[in-house]
């Protein structure tokens, strides 16, 4: 049971009846800082920062004939400090005559940001069959497009006429290129191997320092004893590329004052919520950079299709590096304000 309730991430604890704890699992654990060994056989009130709300529910379940669930709100609390942790939604379940109860508990910021995750990846999966189909219809009369202007500019003799070819192709030509970048993610299989996040961090600096010799600081702030990530290299690669090039772009007005700084900062997380799925132990690398930050009206859909803050972008960028992430069942979120702006890549560790 202990082993199942593992894999959930909604906080749970087994008590029996007189409110003492016989089980939790590791979320729970986490979340307070105790082992499961050393909570048994601790009343739960203690936990709580008023108990009362618990001891209705469980007065209420001895005095109900039929198993019901009885829910209430709460206020978790460190057990030597006192002080709060954090607020939860909880369901209290009678589990069996013997007298054992199923407390589970959903912290109430948790709750909302796993619906929010849930309804973005819903969106997220629409948009990518969505722009996908739309993709392989335009790419059939695309390529008729420029094979007929092609042709027709063979028969033109004058100049003008044949230039006004030239533009049909050219623009075709760019077209194409966008459908295959919408193609991209769907085309190559993913390789899994171990992979050094490190390698590729040092990869995708090199690679911007070329660009950005002067002006640009890109400051490596790693923590080296992370193990190494289970995924697709050139896909990672790809992704952090993508995000490290988007700050440079917007970091263009300080690169040429010589104030552009960005960090990578990799670490380890510990008990980690992704969507709905709690993980013991995942990699966090974070992307800093003091830009201007990200313009608030897109703020929400930057990771969708097609969205971009600036003018020459083609807001495919994000959404690519999107989509190879949650290919390695994880995700990646942004925190912006105006100085600072942060790129988080959270995937789950072996």
């Amino acid at each position: 049971m202990q082993s199942d309730f593992d894999l959930l991430a909604t906080l749970i604890a087994i008590l029996n009846n007189e409110q003492r704890v016989v089980g939790a699992n590791a979320a729970l654990e986490g979340m307070l800082g105790i082992s499961r060994r050393k909570l048994f056989g601790l009343p739960f009130g203690h936990f709580m920062k008023d108990s009362a709300a618990l001891d209705l529910a469980f007065s209420k379940g001895n005095n109900s004939p039929e198993q019901s669930v009885f829910r209430f709100q709460a206020a978790l609390q460190d057990l030597g400090r006192g002080e709060q942790i954090i607020e939860v939604h909880a369901n209290l379940t009678k589990v069996d005559a013997h007298g054992d109860w199923l407390l589970e508990m959903w912290p109430q910021s948790e709750q909302a940001k796993h619906y929010q995750d849930g309804q973005l990846h819903e969106l997220a999966e629409a948009n990518k069959m969505l722009l996908r189909n739309l993709a392989h219809e335009v790419k059939n009369p695309l390529g008729g497009i420029r094979g007929a202007a092609q042709l027709l500019g063979m028969e033109m003799v004058e100049p003008e006429l044949h230039e006004y070819t030239q533009v049909i192709m050219h623009e075709a030509d760019r077209l194409q290129a966008l459908v295959d970048r919408l193609l991209e993610p769907h085309r190559h299989p993913q390789s899994v191997e171990p992979v050094n996040i490190h390698e590729v961090c040092e990869h995708v600096r090199s690679l911007i320092l070329m660009e950005y010799p002067k002006g640009l600081t890109i400051e490596q702030n790693y923590d080296i004893s992370l193990p190494d990530v289970q995924g697709d290299k050139n896909q990672l690669i790809q992704v952090l590329l993508n995000i490290v090039q988007n700050a440079a772009l917007v970091l263009r007005p300080k690169i040429e004052l010589g104030l552009a700084h960005i960090e990578l900062r990799t670490r380890v997380a510990r008990q980690v919520h992704i969507g709905k799925k709690l993980h013991k132990l995942a990699l966090e690398l974070h992307v800093i950079d003091n830009g201007p930050g990200v313009d608030p009206e897109i703020r929400e859909r930057i990771f969708h299709p097609l969205v971009t803050g600036r003018d020459d972008g083609t807001g495919l960028g994000l959404s690519l590096a999107q989509t190879f992430i949650q290919r390695h069942h994880g995700m990646i979120e942004c925190d912006s304000v105006p100085g600072k702006t942060s790129f988080v890549i959270t995937i789950p560790l072996p």
